[in-house]
């Protein structure tokens, strides 16, 4: 009798824990999860299949995979509901963290976390093995959508990549085994919801990619670049890898993998909020961030540091660059960056025609920081050595370029600049990178990342991508992985047909009010003004806007929006104004706001808006003040490749 009871006890554990369901908060998402025979999990939307089953599992070397024969011994069930405040904010000066999670602890020292929020799903692995290293030689993490009708899929050619890609609209049949994407992913689903794969918590691990199948229903299969055995320098910039390991990853026997996260929109604006990629990175390692200070830029490469006007030869000189800081200190700009040229590309301590102490010091008395550009293999290389003349000069920060790269060797290298930075309290922005995966708010002092394909690719794009549906596809796909250095702020702007690229006069496509509008919709903490200060001058009603507007916020709402077709936010800065920034694809819309998001009140509206004439030249707009009530309905009117901006005051 004891047997037999005993035997029905095993059978009903047995049972329970081969298929276990976790649910969001709100009971609008749930997972089903699978323990045995094999892990598989899948996840559904109001008890409508977003997903079929998919498997996941890990192999380690001389352990095994786990995830196949599963024997779990233990499973754990919490729910967090907390605030959380951002070092740097990005969205918003405090985010609503709700999640449930489940624990599965499984035989031979692993397991695997799932959380369900309302915005999305989430899990990861850990081991807790007695050895102190393990080479990971395998993990498959499947995405199989059960009704497909759309990606938004940046298209690699290969693991070496800036990841600077355009999100290409692709139905499931489109996209074979041969066809490689970076993350983030965008996922339309029948009935229009959007899932957005991606990932986070990226530590001492190489990313992950997606690629299709060789079916036509839109299945997902991860990829990674395997651990660089060998590599070759082929330029003062560039590290390639030639040959590879057998492995991933060479990790500790005892940690947490990334996460893998799959963020889901019933409507194209919940993606804008998403703070999903952010709340699953491991906290601060910062102690006092006090000095993090965010920002606006004064750039010269975009612009060629041309200058009009003035009884020297502009360029990579002291006169050129105090130009610069004057224009800064003028108009409330927090920084000035040197970029390639202020030394030797390949040597940092080799200066070439800027005397930086001189520099340096002027730039100190009109209370602007220098940021200063670097290759990786530059900085990586130098940077102990020039840390005194850092230090002497008052440098805030580095923007290292040309990684391309984010197998582990690389990713370990992101991680040991961030901290080396962040303990002589430099800001780092990531350029030639990978998209952002937590390391910004575990080390708040990478304020930015490019791994866009942004303006400073229009000084040569003869294939016209930079053009006004991309701006309005990067808010639901790049920006939710983080911030996004797309370095904004053209002044001279074309309609599409009229557009042409030029290294030195570059230029923008879509419309003076699309280009203003991008610093309100794109977040980047660090956020370019890109332009050549000749031009903004010019432009005194604009520069005023740009002067003023903030790179950071204490609140997002989303309006409206589609994803390559339109989008609207509205913001609320520290100081309490709010902002509306609209764009909008080749299409020309016109959208209707409802404004109840505002606290009641009147407001003086300053508005900046497509010209009558816009559609035939981008660059007629009209300035205008009107007095409006909190509740009442704005109308927003977009020319083709348009955009619109407002400001404001409570009266």
């Amino acid at each position: 009798m004891l047997r037999l009871s005993l035997f029905v006890f095993i059978c009903l554990t047995c049972s329970l824990l081969q298929a276990q369901t976790l649910s969001s908060p709100n009971g609008a998402l749930r997972l089903q999860i699978e323990a045995a025979p094999a892990l598989g999990w899948q996840l559904f939307l109001r008890d409508k299949p977003l997903t079929l089953p998919a498997p996941l599992n890990m192999t380690i070397e001389g352990i095994g995979t786990l995830g196949i024969n599963v024997n779990v011994l233990k499973t754990e069930t919490s729910s967090v509901r907390r605030s959380v405040k951002p070092e740097v904010r990005q969205k918003s000066a405090v985010i609503q963290e709700s999640y449930n999670e489940l624990i599965i602890r499984c035989k031979g020292d692993w397991g695997v976390v799932f959380r369900a929020y309302d915005e999305g799903v989430a899990y990861r692995f850990f081991t807790e093995f007695k050895t102190n290293e393990v080479l990971v030689t395998d993990e498959t993490c499947a995405f199989r959508p059960a009704a497909c009708t759309m990606m938004f899929f940046p298209e690699e050619e290969g693991f070496y990549s800036h990841n600077e890609r355009i999100f290409l609209p692709l139905t499931p049949a489109e996209i074979n085994e041969n066809r490689l994407a970076s993350l983030p992913l965008l996922v339309e689903m029948q009935g229009g919801a959007k899932v957005l794969v991606t990932e986070t918590d990226l530590q001492e691990y190489p990313g992950l990619w997606r690629h299709g199948s060789n079916g036509k229903n839109g299945n997902l299969i991860g990829t990674f670049p395997y651990y660089p055995e060998t590599t070759v320098r082929t330029s003062n910039r560039d590290i390639q890898p030639v040959d590879r390991a057998h492995y991933l990853a060479k990790t500790k026997g005892k940690r947490s993998y990334p996460w893998r996260l799959f963020l889901v929109a019933e409507k194209d604006t919940d993606l804008l909020n998403n703070q999903m990629p952010w709340l699953l990175a491991e906290p601060s390692r910062i102690s006092n961030t006090d000095w993090i200070r965010p920002g606006k830029v004064a750039w010269d490469w975009w612009n060629n540091l041309n200058l009009e006007g003035v009884n020297f030869r502009t360029g990579v000189n002291t006169e050129t660059y105090k130009y610069f800081v004057d224009f800064a200190a003028e108009n409330g700009l927090e920084y000035i960056i040197l970029d390639e040229g202020w030394s030797q590309t390949g040597n940092l301590l080799l200066n070439s025609g800027v005397d930086m102490d001189n520099l340096a010091a002027y730039a100190k008395s009109k209370k602007v920081g220098l940021i200063l550009w670097a290759t990786w293999v530059a900085a990586d290389i130098h940077f102990e050595n020039i840390l005194p003349d850092l230090k002497k000069w008052d440098i805030k920060g580095l923007k290292i370029d040309f990684m391309q790269r984010d197998d582990q060797e690389m990713v370990q290298f992101y991680w040991r600049m961030a901290e080396q930075c962040a303990r002589h309290q430099l800001l780092v922005d990531y350029h030639g990178a990978y998209k952002p995966s937590g390391l910004h708010r575990t080390w708040p002092n990478v304020i930015s990342f490019e791994g866009v394909y942004g303006l400073e690719n229009a000084k040569w794009d003869v294939k016209k991508r930079i053009d006004a549906e991309h701006d309005v596809t990067l808010p639901f796909t790049r920006q939710v992985a983080g911030p996004m250095d797309y370095t904004p702020g053209a002044m001279l702007n074309y309609q599409k047909e009229d557009w042409s690229p030029s290294f030195n006069r570059p230029a923008s496509m879509g419309t003076r009010c699309h280009e203003l509008a991008k610093y309100v919709v794109f977040e980047s903490p660090l956020q370019m003004l890109s332009d050549s200060p000749t031009n903004y001058q010019k432009e005194p009603e604009c520069l005023q806007f740009l002067s003023k507007v903030p790179s950071v916020w204490d609140k997002t709402i989303p309006l409206a929006g589609k994803v390559g077709d339109y989008v609207a936010i509205a913001r609320q800065a520290a100081n309490g104004l709010w902002y509306l920034g609209a764009m909008g694809d080749w299409t020309g819309w016109t959208l209707t706001i409802d404004t109840r998001f505002l606290p009641a009140g009147t407001y003086e509206m300053e508005i900046f808006e497509d010209g009558i004439n816009a559609d035939r030249n981008a660059q007629d707009y009209k300035r205008r003040t009107t007095v409006m009530k909190s509740g009442d309905i704005l109308t927003v009117k977009m020319a083709p490749g348009g955009g619109y901006v407002a400001v404001l005051r409570k009266l």
